[in-house]
């Protein structure tokens, strides 16, 4: 592989000579022996510029934007990102009361005090957790607890006023994102403040500034770093060499970060401590997103659940409608048979009666033809006897 950082960078050991210390070290060798081979190589070309370093390491992040050390660093870096030009004037301590495990997750958590009294806390996250939105509004609830609590605390002549509370910033990079950040896809800069739908204006005090890294480096692959806001955020999330170069080319003062971070890379135990370290984090972090993962696919599971439970609730009462409805008419359809059976019956008793009259009608009229045949005879007798008297 060629090593183009060698060059930039000419501290930068080769392989070999890495690797005839590690072997000539009890302990180290053990623990490079502990390694996958994937992992010794990844090791390997990052100590000696065969690939880019990462940033983002536990180890070299806190040393880098220190706003100790380094406060014109983190001074630019937040200006960039808040729009404005900024100034540390110190840093505060963390007491925020963090949920267990969430520094595992965190490569920087620190909360300064900026120049016109603002506070801001900066995150770098390695992993993004979920519900970001909630966990963020709490923080930011947190420190701005914090500064009510502390001016009301101070003993001055001046009674205590909401206009003396300061702005909170809540500045979060991710390594990795997760939820909603992919659905766009060539934004890597969020910025949340509350407002009105009024358009009333009123200094609410809290805004927020998302970056999700790892899409940054999707949408800038391949382009060139044309501003100083892509040099840090380039700085920050590639390991890629051309991107290193590209950065150092176009800003040469970032190179002295760069060298920074390759003075440590000379002391193998320690780049050793800190790339196991790493590596326990990635495993843990990796259990922790899985857990996370299917927790939320569990909690989608559940409000199916609970929906077709619903569903079937709203089915069952229907069916039990539809018997009920069916029972009335089965009933409706029994009565209507019994009357029309009750009819029937009735008819035919009228039939029957009727044919009785028919019969006695018949017998009537015979009788009556009887009658009157004889009538007839007795009419012709008396006819005849009248002739013969003459």
């Amino acid at each position: 592989m060629t090593n183009k950082l060698q060059q930039y960078f000419p501290m930068l050991r080769s392989q070999p000579d890495i690797l005839y210390e590690i072997q000539h070290n009890h302990r180290l060798s053990d623990l490079y022996c502990s390694w996958t081979r994937s992992q010794q190589e990844e090791f390997l070309n990052f100590c000696s510029g065969a690939k880019g370093l990462k940033v983002l390491y536990d180890g070299f992040a806190k040393d880098i934007l220190s706003p100790e050390i380094h406060p014109e660093r983190l001074n630019e870096l937040l200006s960039l990102i808040l729009g404005r030009e900024v100034t540390i004037l110190q840093a505060l301590p963390n007491d925020s009361t963090r949920i267990a495990d969430e520094s595992s997750l965190l490569l920087m958590d620190i909360v300064i005090k900026l120049d016109d009294g603002s506070i801001a806390n900066v995150e770098i996250q390695k992993i993004g957790y979920h519900f970001p939105g909630q966990r963020c509004a709490c923080y930011s609830a947190d420190l701005l607890l914090r500064q009510y609590k502390s001016l009301q605390q101070e003993k001055t002549k001046k009674p205590f006023s909401y206009r003396n509370i300061q702005k909170v910033y809540t500045i979060v990079l991710f390594e990795k994102n997760t939820g909603d950040f992919h659905k766009f896809p060539s934004t890597w800069l969020h910025h949340f403040q509350q407002k009105s739908d009024t358009g009333l204006k009123l200094n609410l005090l809290q805004e927020y500034y998302l970056i999700p890294l790892d899409i940054f480096r999707k949408f800038q692959h391949n382009n060139s770093v044309n501003t100083r806001f892509d040099a840090w955020l380039t700085f920050l999330s590639s390991d890629d060499p051309d991107d290193i170069i590209s950065v150092i080319s176009s800003y040469p003062d970032f190179k002295a970060m760069y060298e920074q971070i390759y003075e440590i890379c000379l002391n193998t135990e320690r780049m050793m401590e800190m790339f196991s370290k790493e590596l326990q984090e990635l495993d843990r972090n990796t259990v922790r997103y899985m857990i996370d993962e299917m927790q939320e696919e569990l909690d989608q599971q559940k409000e199916v659940l609970k929906k077709n439970e619903k569903e079937l609730e709203q089915n069952q009462l229907l069916i039990e409608m539809q018997a009920s409805e069916l029972e009335q008419s089965r009933t409706q359809i029994q009565m209507q048979a019994s009357e029309l059976e009750q009819s029937r019956t009735q008819i035919q008793m009228q039939a029957s009666e009727l044919e009785q009259s028919r019969t006695q009608i018949q017998v009537q009229a015979s009788q009556l033809e009887e009658k009157d045949r004889v009538l007839r005879e007795a009419l012709k007798r008396i006819a005849e006897l009248e002739a013969l008297s003459l």
